[in-house]
């Protein structure tokens, strides 16, 4: 293949590819915005806030639409090359299916590098910091799956904590101390408590119980210390979904679950998917490339490209899919996120083997 060739290939997917995904996320912010309209009004919370909360998370859907924009992308491409009969006149020239492969490979490589970085770099605090604006925006607090609060356990201690501020203060914290045999020995409440940065949290205007056996004490303390790796990045799961966190801060997290003997699958499935879903633009290209063998008369690139939403759509809700199977069935979490990828690869060549038997 030509590097002209080349080049036109390459400006032809990227072009079609950022189209796609701008009609995709202006309909799918329009979709969020309508969303957000039931929110406006509380506490304060008004359209400027909801668009600009709208805006912050884009780069999650950037992550999580660009594989599909890369397929329907290259369906069109593909699509215009043999409307002009170019592949017909490439493969007669030499072409084989490996080099054509080859050449796709290199150009999804280079939307896998794309992926991975809005993924770890752009998306996670744009998340967080819309999380954050719209707690500030409504005044409220961190919302928690219990009503008494959020629940942690960190090595012989378990912290309660009744209200976490969207800076990741608390409000309302008890921290309960057990000893080696699980007896209680101390309750500690505070009003407050603050994160220092040194790795510790800093509990202010605190009263501690202590139990010694068949007493009580009872005592006020300006402020204690207590030492942990719960720092409130870690606490920010909270605000974040795992798929949309770091890696570091997912196996962070992880290392803290499995140290005190929690259930760690759903962020072990998300710190897998956050390594194998930059090469699913990879597999949406293989996918893609069948289809450009296909003659014109099968319906045009209007057919090709209904196709590939069909198609991104399916593995989109597979992906989640076998998220959940995974949890549920407590299946392990790489085979959890590689199966949907691993489907569509499958197809991908068996669809590749039946054009060329053609």
């Amino acid at each position: 293949m030509s590097p002209v060739l080349l080049r036109y290939l390459a400006r032809e997917i990227f072009a079609a590819s950022a189209l796609v995904l701008v009609a995709f996320l202006g309909l799918f912010a329009f979709f969020d915005f309508i969303n957000e309209l039931e929110d406006v009004g509380k506490g304060g919370y008004t359209l400027y806030q909801a668009l600009v909360y709208v805006a912050l998370t884009l780069p999650a859907r950037v992550y999580e639409l660009m594989p599909i924009a890369v397929l329907i992308g290259t369906l069109y491409a593909l699509a215009t090359l043999a409307k002009n009969s170019e592949i017909t006149v490439m493969r007669a020239s030499g072409m084989s299916n490996g080099l054509l492969m080859s050449v796709l490979g290199l150009i999804g490589g280079v939307f896998a590098v794309l992926i991975f970085l809005i993924g770890e770099y752009v998306a996670p605090p744009a998340e967080t910091a819309a999380e954050e604006w719209k707690l500030t925006a409504t005044q409220a607090t961190v919302s928690q799956q219990l009503r008494s609060g959020l629940w942690v356990k960190d090595g012989r201690l378990v912290i309660n904590v009744r209200t976490l501020m969207p800076d990741r203060t608390m409000r309302g914290a008890r921290v309960y101390a057990f000893d080696d045999d699980y007896a209680l020995e101390s309750i500690a409440e505070a009003a407050t408590g603050v994160f220092d940065g040194s790795g510790e949290w800093k509990l202010l205007d605190v009263q501690r119980t202590r139990f010694h056996g068949d007493r009580t004490e009872v005592e006020r303390l300006a402020e204690i210390r207590w030492r942990s790796e719960l720092t409130p990045e870690v606490l920010g799961v909270l605000m974040v979904s795992p798929e949309h966190m770091p890696f570091g801060r997912l196996w962070t997290y992880i290392n803290h679950l499995r140290d005190n003997n929690q259930n760690a699958d759903r962020f072990e499935i998300a710190l897998w998917k956050k390594l194998i879903y930059p090469f699913t633009a990879l597999v949406m290209m293989a996918l893609a490339m069948p289809f450009g063998f296909i003659h014109d008369r099968m319906g045009g690139a209007s057919a090709r490209i209904f196709m590939g939403v069909m198609l991104g759509v399916g593995f989109h809700l597979l992906n989640g899919l076998f998220s959940n199977l995974g949890m549920i069935n407590a299946w392990p979490p790489f085979m959890a996120a590689l199966t949907p990828s691993l489907i569509f690869l499958v197809a991908a060549f068996w669809l590749m083997h039946r054009v060329e038997r053609r």
